[in-house]
């Protein structure tokens, strides 16, 4: 297993602290929240790009990605009746992916609940036809770039749009780009009527990126869900790609957060091993 964590685990923290407390808990990977960075990527310049890359680079850990693509931002959605908003919005991913570019990275994780619900007046199949026309005209911008978006099922609790992987997985396919694939994290499959281990068995040939959490939004280990069947899946599918911890409840602090998770899911992986 590879392992990464969130950069926004570290709530406040200077991104060079951030780095070097992920690094010295044993991660090898970074995924950084833009909102992080600057309230709008197109604010960063083309040397604030290198110095963020760099200070990724300078604790011995690879920028995988991007995630929270459209958080805290204002005017974008994806599943908009108005088609203006719907090109600003590919438009700023488009942007997103040439700042993945430029930090290294490749994956861009899409979830962005509240910038994909429905609104008033859109259907649930108007929803996801919107979805399809944003990411196909995204495509381009993506092969320019050698990125991939993967699109995150959540929980009916966050969204209304993209609520299982059995439908992103068909909505990923009516696309029909190498570079738009499947997220999975474990916090939203455990509201999904099939378990976790089947949804990975069963979207595994589309599966591009993976977050390690826990339905109380804390870090894995961190509550009930056993992530032995989780890693035992992964491990059955040959699933090459990151294993990325992505906490929501901040409460126990960024450093125990970090190094509490990863001890937790090294211990998972070497009773795998031992079996």
């Amino acid at each position: 297993m590879r392992y990464a964590i969130c950069n926004e685990t570290f709530v406040d923290w200077p991104l060079e602290r951030a780095c070097a407390e992920a690094a010295a808990a044993g991660y090898t990977g970074l995924e950084v929240a833009p909102f992080t960075l600057a309230s709008l990527v197109t604010e960063l310049s083309a040397r604030e790009r290198v110095t963020i890359r760099d200070t990724i680079r300078a604790a011995g850990l690879e920028c995988l990605g991007l995630h929270w693509l459209l958080a805290k931002t204002e005017g974008f959605h994806a599943t908009h009746a108005d088609a203006s908003v719907r090109r600003a919005t590919t438009a700023y991913l488009g942007e997103l992916a040439r700042l993945c570019r430029d930090l290294d990275g490749r994956v861009l994780v899409f979830g962005s609940p509240q910038q994909r619900s429905l609104l008033p007046g859109t259907t649930p199949e108007e929803a996801i036809d919107r979805l399809r026309g944003v990411f196909s005209d995204l495509v381009p911008v993506l092969e320019e770039t050698g990125t991939v978006v993967a699109l995150e099922p959540l929980a009916p609790s966050e969204t209304d749009v993209l609520n299982t992987a059995a439908e992103t997985c068909r909505l990923i396919e009516r696309i029909g780009s190498p570079h738009v694939r499947l997220h999975l994290d474990v916090k939203a499959m455990s509201s999904e009527v099939e378990p976790i281990p089947t949804i990975i068995r069963a979207s595994a040939r589309h599966l591009e990126h993976f977050h390690a959490n826990d339905a109380n939004l804390r870090g894995p280990g961190f509550g009930a869900v056993d992530f032995g069947p989780i890693f035992a899946a992964l491990r059955g599918v040959s699933y090459p790609g990151w294993v990325s911890v992505e906490v929501f409840d901040y409460a126990p602090g960024p450093e125990r957060a970090a190094r509490e998770s990863i001890a937790y899911m090294r211990g998972v992986a070497a009773g795998l091993d031992a079996a």
